[in-house]
């Protein structure tokens, strides 16, 4: 298991639908849940991480505010092309606070993952941290 911001690890952020120069992708890895990347409204919205080499993956936490179903796909080649459904999960509406979800990946090994935000709580979404354990 690891805790040190994605970004330091090598990860990057390398597609990402919406845009915001005040908050931008890069913010998703950079470990601080004080920074975010947020959606323009509108879904579905989403974002792949890419990482340095093949990376084994137990689970990943997620801290977002307004996100309620998200899905996660991998892709275990060097372009970010052809995923394949790995897991997904329904988030309870937390008003005020962020959402902090764990979500097992059971052992999968990826190149990519890609997260989709299927729905959210308002029109947008933002999205703080994404953590992965080995």
């Amino acid at each position: 298991m690891f805790d040190a911001p994605l970004r330091s690890l090598g990860a990057k952020v390398v597609v990402a639908t919406s845009n915001d120069e005040n908050h931008p992708s890069e913010n998703i890895i950079d470990g601080n849940t004080k920074t975010f990347w947020m959606s323009t409204g509108m879904f579905p919205q989403e974002f792949i991480i890419r990482f340095a080499e093949m990376t084994n993956v137990s689970s990943v936490t997620f801290d977002s505010y307004n996100v309620q179903h998200l899905q996660v796909e991998k892709n275990t080649s060097e372009n970010a092309s052809h995923f394949e459904f790995v897991a997904e999960k329904e988030f309870k509406h937390t008003e005020g606070h962020l959402q902090s979800n764990s979500i097992s990946l059971n052992g999968t090994t990826a190149t990519h993952l890609r997260f989709i935000i299927a729905s959210g709580y308002d029109h947008f979404v933002s999205v703080h941290r994404v953590s992965v354990q080995k």
